[in-house]
């Protein structure tokens, strides 16, 4: 993990918690690994208590475990936890699209059409690359989390479950195709919610955050097999 500058904040525990779901979502440090409090504790600045209070966080987040004799460690990513993560992302994520094509402003609206534009001149210059890496998936569905101006939905989805779908995002990105079908959906959603048809907004968007499991789960899978393979192939050396 590269140097962190030392965390100066009344609110210490908050600041440091964000930064190592930060650190966890982006990679630098590793699914699985061992987390060391006294490393964590100079590599930021910060004395134990602080510490402790943040991996607690993190530990309600998912992002962490802890087993007795043995301490904390990075969450190992698994197709049951996605499918339940999912889950419950797609019931909240329809009811605030839902929401949204009552609540959200006409201004609000044609901003996201230029977003979307915006994914399409991208996926266009960068022969189909996935715009998630340019954070613009993320922020589709954020606008329209936050036009449902449902404070309760906002905080279940940008804070509790917010973290651990970006890890599962991040760490299947190189394996997820089709990035178009992703924006027609993304399209029709948005469509539906200009024209105020909550029903309907639901339903899309129900439909876009289910296929979108079913293709992280499917490159799991995948990356299992060829990690199985690679360690066969490996031991047989």
């Amino acid at each position: 993990m590269e140097n962190v500058t030392p965390i100066k904040s009344a609110t210490l525990s908050d600041d440091l918690a964000q930064q190592l779901t930060q650190a966890i979502v982006e990679g630098s440090m590793a699914l699985g690994s061992k987390i060391s409090e006294p490393e964590l504790a100079k590599r930021y600045g910060v004395s134990r208590g602080p510490l402790r209070e943040a991996l607690v966080k993190l530990e309600s987040l998912g992002l962490i475990t802890r087993t007795a004799n043995v301490g904390a460690r990075v969450i190992d990513l698994k197709v049951s936890d996605l499918m339940d993560t999912f889950a419950m992302r797609e019931a909240l994520e329809g009811m605030a699209a839902r929401q949204a094509a009552e609540s959200m402003a006409d201004e609000e609206i044609q901003a996201l059409y230029r977003l979307l534009d915006d994914h399409q001149m991208f996926l266009d210059n960068n022969q189909d690359e996935h715009y998630t890496s340019q954070s613009g998936n993320e922020d589709f569905h954020q606008r329209i989390i936050q036009g449902s101006q449902n404070q309760k939905l906002i905080r279940l989805l940008n804070q509790d479950l917010y973290a651990t779908i970006q890890l599962y995002r991040r760490h299947t990105a190189d394996s997820r195709p089709e990035p178009r079908q992703a924006l027609r959906e993304h399209k029709a959603i948005l469509d539906a919610i200009a024209n105020r048809e909550g029903d309907l907004a639901e339903l899309l968007m129900r439909r876009h955050i289910s296929r979108a499991a079913n293709l992280l789960k499917k490159a799991m899978l995948q990356e299992s097999v060829v990690n199985e393979k690679s360690s066969r192939h490996s031991a047989q050396k």
